[in-house]
């Protein structure tokens, strides 16, 4: 598949360029080039994982909020009508017409728990992003055992000027 004077690198597979054997030693500018470009890809699809994991959370928050809010506002608009209805069809039963008004109240309160329990264990259900999370601990572990290649003894060590301008 390749020519005797060429070899493909890792890197090679991913871009589709090959290497002429010449050319096997790299320079440091190339090699940090490449480094760079690996940390920004792994840095982008760390974020791409952040964004998906906490937007089907948000989902999920979004459906315990509105279950919530809808609860809520059925309480307060329909609460003086039907408290009214309700007592004065008790009342008509032959109960007084305060202990008609309190068997009212006390069933608009348990509806309204039963509504704010429902919003509570929707809104349990969101996460933090846990794949997120374990992919970034595990990426800084690599990166924490990253060693500097040795130079060898024969290689000499050039200083760079720097300019005082």
């Amino acid at each position: 598949m390749s020519d005797p004077g060429t070899y493909v690198t890792d890197d090679a597979v991913r871009t589709g360029t090959v290497v002429e054997s010449g050319s096997a030693e790299r320079s440091i500018g190339q090699l940090v080039a490449e480094a760079t470009a690996e940390m920004s890809a792994l840095v982008h699809d760390e974020i791409a994982l952040v964004k998906a994991e906490v937007r089907q959370d948000v989902k999920r928050g979004v459906a315990g909020g509105a279950a919530g809010v809808i609860g809520a506002v059925f309480m307060v608009f329909a609460l003086p009508v039907l408290s009214f209805a309700a007592a004065y069809g008790i009342h008509n039963l032959g109960l007084g017409l305060a202990w008609s008004f309190l068997i009212v109240g006390v069933a608009f309160l348990l509806i309204g728990a039963l509504l704010g329990a429902f919003a509570a264990m929707k809104i349990k259900k969101v996460k933090p992003p846990q794949k997120s999370i374990a992919s970034a601990k595990q990426t800084a572990a690599v990166l924490q055992n990253v060693k500097p290649h040795p130079r060898e003894a024969g290689e000499p060590s050039t200083a760079v000027a720097r300019s005082t301008v």
